[in-house]
């Protein structure tokens, strides 16, 4: 099985040094390049073929926001994981529009970075509960309409489901907490995308905060 190539985008040597500890302890991940810059990001991508990124907001030359447009318009095969010490609306919501799959803060433990990569690598999406706490927040104070409205009704376990990922909840910590298995849970949450007609976790929950599922 060929390993999951993880790209580290970072101006900080010493979070670049801990990630690399972190991805290469993993026998399933390889690094296979570092980038110190926004702009040196893109042109690694190009080069490399990472299957992910790992990238910091703020860098010179060109912001992890921009850099993570370029790369997912220009190569949409490589999937980025945007990861950094902001915790902010702005931060999270631009990050999420210009096409990152994941947001998880820089204090996140290793072993949840690891299960992010491979989740992200496997097609969803990852969000730490610091981030679903504030996108659910934030989505509550638009208070928008259209794109995610309800289309079709869900059962009691779809709407637990979705609850507890509104929470911050891993599928496994959904899983324990409702118990049930965890393929239970991918495959609520598979069917609650489909009703919904949404493409991911993000989604699911901006879709569950509009139409009244969840709220604060």
């Amino acid at each position: 099985m060929r390993s999951i190539r993880v790209l580290i985008a970072d101006d900080e040597e010493l979070v670049r040094h801990a990630l690399r500890i972190f991805v290469e302890s993993s026998a399933q991940m390889e690094v296979v390049g570092e980038a110190t810059t926004g702009l040196d990001a893109v042109r690694q991508c190009a080069a490399q073929s990472p299957d992910i990124v790992l990238m910091d907001i703020q860098m010179p030359q060109m912001d992890g926001i921009e850099a993570t447009r370029n790369i997912v318009t220009q190569m949409p095969n490589i999937r980025v994981i945007a990861i950094t010490s902001f915790l902010t609306e702005r931060h999270i919501v631009s990050a999420l529009k210009a096409g990152a799959t994941g947001y998880l803060v820089k204090d996140t433990p290793p072993a949840a970075v690891i299960q992010a990569i491979l989740e992200v690598h496997e097609g969803r999406s990852v969000l730490s509960p610091q981030v679903t706490r504030e996108l659910v927040a934030t989505v509550q104070r638009d208070g928008e309409e259209g794109a995610f409205s309800r289309r079709e009704p869900l059962t009691a376990r779809e709407t637990s489901i979705v609850e507890k990922l509104a929470q911050g909840k891993s599928n496994l910590e959904i899983a324990a907490e409702l118990h049930i298995a965890e393929a239970t849970v991918k495959s609520n949450l598979r069917r609650v995308m489909q009703k919904w007609e949404v493409r991911d976790r993000v989604q699911v929950l901006i879709a569950a905060v509009r139409n009244g599922t969840v709220s604060l």
